[in-house]
């Protein structure tokens, strides 16, 4: 994250208000529930990218006493809250739409459709301004949100146009549907990222049993223990585990434990705590710690 992620942030942020008082305006003047699903959206649109700016800032802040890993979560968190917002506006969309399925109210195309093409355009210009290729999963649930608008546009942009050649008023509702369909499929993926991590599953793509198998294959390793993969923040993988070398290893522990580590950042792991212990050279079948700067074994 730099200063240039920060200003695309605040230009989009801008950007997003303008598009929501547009189309809240323009679709209580049409009576049109698509349009104001899409004035939804956008709202939490302006949410994620201010949650995002929010972590942003914080995230930027040093790893200290109270949070030795750094503040990598916090754009976790801004990303959880982020999805569970898309999710209740999801909710909220199905229900009024299921109402107006019943009771469809007069649309005003022209006024939908020229407000829908103006938000389309803006959100078009926000997606250009936050691009797709990202770092994190805060950046990248406040893309998702502007593409899933994007797309929201479109379909407003679609019932309006069959609206004004048809006048067949449901198109609206069936419009908004795919909207909240759209807007909770986002939601839950977000969701489900930020979940995975915050519960310190492993990465996916990442298998500790493999990991282990690799480690143990390599020339003085006996055996491997207590192994844990899980990630410090989006894309940051780390990995701890216990290490037993041969007697006879003892003293190449050090050059054992640089390969290990090595071996791990080819595969994408670049934080990594690594116990070497002594599996022969302890008696009753205690393990023993081996300091890789001396290469002599302690008892546990």
């Amino acid at each position: 994250m730099n200063d240039r992620s920060r200003k695309r942030l605040l230009l989009s942020l801008l950007v997003t208000f303008l598009i929501f008082v547009g189309e809240v305006v323009g679709g209580l003047m049409s009576h049109s529930l698509s349009l104001l699903s899409d004035a939804g959206h956008v709202l939490t649109d302006a949410f994620a990218l201010g949650l995002s700016l929010m972590a942003l800032l914080v995230m930027r802040r040093p790893s200290d006493y109270k949070a030795t890993y750094g503040y990598q979560r916090i754009g976790l968190l801004a990303a959880l809250i982020n999805g569970v917002s898309l999710v209740l506006i999801a909710i909220f969309i199905f229900i009024e739409a299921y109402k107006r399925f019943y009771a469809p109210p007069e649309i005003n195309s022209s006024v939908m459709l020229s407000i829908a093409t103006a938000g389309l355009a803006g959100n078009l210009v926000m997606a250009w301004i936050l691009g797709h290729k990202h770092d994190d999963l805060n950046m990248k649930s406040a893309w998702l949100h502007v593409v899933g608008d994007t797309v929201s546009s479109v379909g407003v942009i679609i019932a309006g146009v069959i609206i004004r050649i048809t006048g067949w008023v449901p198109a609206d509702t069936i419009a908004s549907g795919l909207v909240g369909c759209m807007i909770i499929i986002g939601g839950t993926r977000v969701i489900k990222e930020a979940l995975w991590i915050l519960l310190d599953l492993s990465p996916l793509g990442f298998h500790a049993e493999d990991l282990s198998r690799m480690i143990g294959g390599l020339p003085g390793v006996r055996g491997v223990h207590d192994v844990h993969v899980w990630s410090i923040g989006h894309g940051i993988p780390a990995f701890s585990g216990h290490v037993q070398v041969h007697d006879q290893k003892i003293s190449e522990a050090d050059v054992i434990r640089e390969e290990i580590e090595h071996m791990l950042a080819h595969e994408g792991i670049r934080h990594a705590v690594i116990q070497m212990e002594c599996a022969d050279c302890c008696s009753n079948d205690l393990f023993c710690r081996i300091d890789p700067s001396t290469g002599a074994a302690h008892h546990h």
